[in-house]
């Protein structure tokens, strides 16, 4: 066995450095997962307690020029107005079980003043991007609406041509020049109930996804390396043992030759010619 003194080698100083900063990287993505898993179980308490509460009006949890407040997110709101269907906005690259498709989002004109955003849901399109080649109407008249109270979005939330990517009341009253609540809603229903409307999209998912079991895995990943590296130092630490190819004194001993006793004399043959004759 040798010592430990290689371990002060150039090799081994880099591979040391190169498995900790693996297992320290390993070691911050499986903390951003269970970051993760934490968000994820803050929002499912959200959900599960906005869900029961009855509705409120859009002022109390929509401020014109604000936004939805983090605890106020899906929660249900009720308002009764007149949709504005030539205001309609079209959100556009959002899939559904693979399909390409579209939100349409409707101004709801209320008593108060201000409009409510609605998305009254999906319906596809030929090609991801498109815009939808018909449109449920919205109920006519009085109508009203009851839906989750949505925060806006902060990307791509441009409007060009009553058309974005994103929900964003910020950018959508400007271009409609309306004032309008802040946020929006995902559409729950409405009264009376139109002939024909798009898919809802309806509350999220309550579940804490594969983030625990992500962060389990990058933690093993971390460990291993570091596993990897102890028995690799202990392994040149023990140094070479007997059956390795190439380690001096391993090498099987050669067998005697079979011709070994006629070097000695013993049964060599007589040479051609030599035999005396009878």
């Amino acid at each position: 066995m040798g010592s430990f003194r290689f371990l002060l080698s150039r090799r081994w100083v880099l591979f040391f450095v190169v498995v900790v900063l693996l297992a320290w990287l390993a070691y911050l993505l499986g903390e951003w997962q269970f970051h993760r898993l934490d968000e994820r179980r803050d929002r499912n308490a959200v959900i599960e307690r906005n869900e029961v509460a009855p509705p409120a009006a859009p002022d109390e949890v929509m401020p014109v020029g604000g936004d939805v407040a983090a605890s106020d997110q899906w929660r249900r709101v009720e308002a009764t107005g007149t949709y504005v269907p030539e205001d309609t906005v079209i959100v556009r690259y959002r899939t559904r079980d693979g399909m390409p498709g579209a939100d349409v989002v409707v101004p709801l004109e209320t008593a108060a003043g201000p409009s409510l955003l609605v998305d009254r849901g999906w319906v596809p399109t030929g090609n991801s991007g498109a815009t939808p080649t018909e449109v449920p109407a919205p109920p006519t008249g009085e109508v009203t609406v009851v839906g989750w109270a949505r925060t806006d979005a902060t990307d791509s939330t441009t409007v060009t041509d009553q058309s974005t990517r994103a929900i964003s009341s910020e950018e959508i009253g400007p271009a409609l020049d309306r004032e309008v609540y802040g946020g929006f809603v995902d559409l729950e229903s409405e009264d009376p109930a139109p002939a024909a409307a798009p898919d809802p999209n309806g509350l999220p998912e309550l579940s804490e996804g594969p983030h625990f079991f992500y962060g389990l895995q990058w933690w093993f990943f971390g460990l291993l390396a570091i596993f990897g590296l102890v028995y690799l130092a202990y392994d040149e630490w023990r140094g070479p043992r007997p059956g390795r190819r190439g380690v001096k004194g391993s090498r099987p001993a050669k067998a005697p030759e079979a011709d070994d006793a006629d070097r000695d004399g013993e049964g060599a043959r007589e040479p051609i010619g030599t035999r005396p004759s009878s």
